[in-house]
């Protein structure tokens, strides 16, 4: 039998950096740097995470026949030179220059290293993973590569100057062969590194400059999602499409009342809330009106009824949703990493067909990428002499009904499960569940456990095959990526998970891909009648989801989840853990410090090996 054939892809040096490892064509592991480090976003040098997904795979990078590369701030060679003799903390920081220094892959020349553009490394992560054999690739983001190191050819009647950033492109593809149809690009800027591209006249980097306005940063725009079915229609439209032209409107002086920082208080009852409200709902009607038509422009240049998206414009689930409803195309498909830190699958793939020459695999047909840690670590996590003291401890075949009893009675527990998602998305792996049925749950778990606006919606994770009963929609979901209305008639059953505008973030479950929780919602169906839980990330505010059992009890320990469940372990809080908390909240911090500091002194492969 043949030795497999590894291909590494990494997204280097961006917000989000990750890698991914392919065995044969079909993806093994993949992480974001974030859940190592615990820095949300993490950037900088990408040893954490191609460490990782070495560890879990159980190869060195002796054992990879190719690794891909791509940042959209330079190509990754160019940009490794600059670092070299250009100190920005804001990218690389100590540790991060440390680490690279003693890497191979850093200012190297290995013949197996190989950088690719941005907007193909994403359509790379659409089309590849996907389980159509032909059809069409969307990308839409913030900001690509420059025309200059653009690797696909670009036709004539839509090329740029060399300096100009890609912005969106459209290709076609028929089995593993990528045509490019058209590409929209970004006007230069005098600058290496724009901290501000969100000023820059894209429909990505638009929706990046009202998340900015709203909400201090040009990276929530899932909030800004959240809180758009709150607006009204009071402004004239931010954008709009001439021909295959954006023509984004001045930005006028009725947009003078920027966010300027604050807490949730100041911003909950700012005199320009109701503004802020108006404003996300004229950037989601624009950005979902620009992508449709986009995409019926799309449909009348390739035909067929398959379309794969791609670009952090695509986390959109209600565009995304819209499109489904509103073009020609019949299915869509969205990889649960589709923003930036799926570059790295995108990557891993382009390696495995273009360079070893290999053939499409499997389609992705889940999201848990993430090693699965044994027994034993998940052991010493349990019985730590803090969680002795403030939980009770159960553990067996019965979790799950023990579990599903703790959930119809109003509980809120956190879900540990195998290897974590890949992507920003918690579905099923890294989650924290709780009884979709009360509004008041909404409230309670966004303002009392997970620290955050009351505007947030949730996600009802509901069993595949009852689907069609309780939402619009027919369509398969498993990444959370795709929006739809509930049915009207079970709006008030499933309170905590409808939005305001009556629709839902919908996560369909099936037994094949996630069958602990699909046996979960089953037994929580049998005691409610309702085959559904919300389903939010494992996190407290501000931090990444969960990655390992430590970071999992770290959190159940300094938030107000009732449960934890660790596998086959359940661990239910004692009444004296209400007094203990704030100690427990200080004591994560001091966890989290003192992991910062052995990331700092330690190779990543020997903190991945420790708790």
């Amino acid at each position: 039998m043949a030795a497999p054939v590894y291909t590494l892809g990494i997204n280097a040096y961006d917000h989000d950096v990750s890698a991914a490892l392919a065995q044969d064509g079909e993806i093994v592991v993949a992480i974001n740097k974030e859940r190592i480090t615990r820095v949300k976003h993490d950037t900088g040098f990408y040893s954490d995470p191609v460490a990782y997904c070495l560890l879990a795979a159980g190869i060195t990078l002796d054992d990879v026949a190719f690794v891909v590369r791509n940042s959209y701030l330079l190509p990754v060679q160019e940009l490794e030179a600059v670092f070299r003799s250009y100190a920005s903390s804001k990218i690389m920081t100590a540790r991060d220059r440390a680490q690279a220094e003693r890497s191979v892959l850093y200012c190297g020349d290995d013949p197996r290293v190989v950088d690719i553009s941005h907007h193909l490394a994403h359509a790379y992560s659409a089309f590849a993973a996907s389980p159509f054999a032909r059809g069409a690739v969307m990308v839409t983001d913030g900001v690509g590569s420059h025309r200059e190191d653009v690797v696909e050819s670009v036709p004539p009647h839509c090329d740029a100057v060399p300096l100009a950033r890609e912005s969106e492109s459209y290709y076609a593809f028929e089995g593993k062969q990528l045509r490019t149809i058209r590409k929209a690009w970004l006007a230069p800027t005098k600058s290496l590194v724009n901290d501000d591209f969100f000023m820059m006249a894209g429909l990505g980097a638009l929706y990046s400059r009202v998340s900015s306005y709203i909400f201090g940063h040009w990276n929530r725009c899932g909030e800004v999602m959240g809180l758009a079915p709150y607006g009204r229609q009071t402004m004239e439209p931010l954008v709009e499409l001439e021909g295959d032209d954006l023509r984004l409107r001045p930005w006028g002086p009725d947009l003078c009342h920027p966010y300027e920082g604050g807490n949730d208080h100041t911003w909950k009852h700012s005199p320009h809330r109701r503004h802020w409200e108006d404003l996300a709902w004229r950037i989601q009607e624009d950005t979902e009106r620009v992508l449709v038509r986009r995409a019926q422009r799309l449909h009348e240049e390739v035909g067929g009824r398959d379309l794969t998206l791609a670009g952090g414009v695509a986390l959109n689930c209600v565009a995304n949703g819209k499109i489904l409803a509103e073009t020609p195309f019949e299915r869509i498909f969205v990889q649960p990493a589709a923003g930036d830190d799926g570059i790295a699958i995108g990557c891993a793939l382009y390696g495995w067909l273009e360079l070893h020459g290999g053939e499409r695999r499997a389609p992705m047909t889940h999201a848990f990428l993430g090693m699965t840690y044994p027994p034993e670590r998940i052991e010493r996590a349990a019985t730590r002499p803090l969680v002795r003291m403030t939980a009770q401890r159960r553990r067996g075949a019965e979790v799950i009904e023990a579990v599903a009893d703790l959930l119809a009675a109003g509980r809120v527990v956190g879900w540990f499960d195998g290897g974590s998602e890949f992507g920003p998305r918690a579905l099923g792996h890294r989650s924290i569940l709780a009884d979709p049925r009360k509004a008041a749950m909404r409230d309670h778990i966004n303002i009392r456990v997970k620290n955050r606006q009351e505007f947030r919606p949730f996600a009802p994770a509901v069993l595949a095959e009852h689907a069609h009963e309780w939402f619009v929609s027919a369509h398969e979901s498993p990444f959370m990526l795709l929006a739809t209305d509930v049915r009207p008639e079970k709006r008030a059953e499933i309170a905590a998970v409808t939005h305001v505008d009556g629709t839902a973030r919908v996560q369909t479950v099936h037994r094949a891909t996630n069958p602990r929780l699909h046996a979960l919602i089953s037994a929580f169906a049998a005691r409610t009648g309702v085959p559904i839980l919300l389903n939010t990330s494992f996190n407290d505010r501000g931090e990444p989801v969960v990655e390992t059992p430590g970071d999992a009890v770290d959190t159940f320990l300094a938030t107000e989840l009732d449960a934890l469940c660790l596998q086959d372990i359940l661990l239910v809080k004692r009444a004296l853990h209400r007094t203990l908390r704030p100690l427990l909240r200080r004591y994560k911090g001091f966890r989290q410090g003192m992991r910062h500091d052995a990331l700092r002194k330690a190779a990543a492969l020997h903190v991945l090996s420790q708790e």
